[in-house]
């Protein structure tokens, strides 16, 4: 049985779909056309100076409703990974490409991230040194660095992988060397005392202990990374979802570029609740 307080969360929940789909259904729905001089259509006599018949006129909005959406929706997605060339591929086989550049660009952030981190962490001289570069280079936007990533690398899929590992490499580097930072000073006595060797110290008591910040840094920067390559497929991508997204867009598929939103926000999500759920099991016990 569910508590009150989960009862309640799902009732607000439904009520806020609930609301967001009927301003959505109204906001779409046919209006009255007007004249740009403030004349109604319904006007007779300026229908007939106008050539026109006096019946009033309507004009339906662009913007899909919430039906037109849902029927468009399971069009798509009834085949999401054909391949018909590259102006014709399924959502499906965007969304697959894009994850998987975002692999590639996430994993080798945290190869490269984590180490870093520890020597942060374990050399305060190192940290102090290097934090004025790691402050500057942090807060960089991931499209200011295509246009210095398409000079140098010169490929376009090699372009997204670097925008994905450079946005998401100081949140982990960060989050690591504070976890590290702030294990037990009395922890760090004992292993000296007992002389003992580097990699048992790694990973028996120093990569245990900051775990649950490191995890925390490798959420961010996934969610970090997510966000970067919609905006790099959309410069640079001739496939992914940022691609998908801006392509529907130039051919004015709006309800294509919602479903494709929605898509990007699932993904999202379930990529957070996957490290998440790694977070809660190496919690570290003292």
């Amino acid at each position: 049985m569910l508590s009150q307080e989960n009862r309640l969360s799902f009732f607000l929940s439904f009520a806020s779909l609930l609301g967001v789909l009927l301003i959505w259904q109204f906001s779409t729905l046919p209006q009255a056309s007007r004249s740009p001089y403030g004349i109604p259509d319904g006007n007779a006599e300026y229908q007939r100076l106008m050539g026109r018949s006096a019946v009033a006129s309507t004009v339906r909005s662009d913007f899909p409703t919430p039906g037109a959406f849902v029927r468009n929706a399971i069009e798509v997605l009834h085949a999401p990974f054909h391949n018909n060339g590259p102006n014709d591929r399924g959502i499906g086989w965007q969304l697959g490409a894009s994850l998987l550049r975002v692999m590639i660009g996430y994993g080798l952030a945290t190869l490269v991230a984590v180490p870093l981190g520890f020597v942060f962490g374990l050399q305060p001289v190192i940290q102090k040194a290097l934090n004025p570069f790691v402050q500057i280079l942090r807060p960089i936007s991931p499209l200011a660095w295509m246009p210095i990533a398409l000079y140098t690398i010169r490929d376009a899929e090699l372009c997204a992988i670097f925008v994905i590992f450079i946005c998401s490499l100081w949140p982990i580097l960060l989050n690591t060397a504070f976890g590290v930072a702030s294990i037990r000073r009395e922890w760090l006595n004992v292993i000296r005392t007992l002389e003992v060797r580097w990699p048992q110290r790694i990973f028996f008591v120093l990569l245990p202990a900051a775990a649950p910040t490191i995890l925390t840094g490798m959420r961010i920067g996934l969610g970090v990374a997510w966000l970067a390559i919609v905006a790099a497929e959309m410069l640079v991508g001739s496939s992914g979802i940022g691609y998908f997204v801006w392509n529907q867009w130039n051919n004015l598929s709006l309800s294509n570029v919602i479903l494709a939103v929605l898509l990007i926000g699932l993904a999202g999500m379930a990529l957070d609740a996957a490290l998440a759920f790694v977070q809660r099991s190496v919690r570290y016990a003292e």
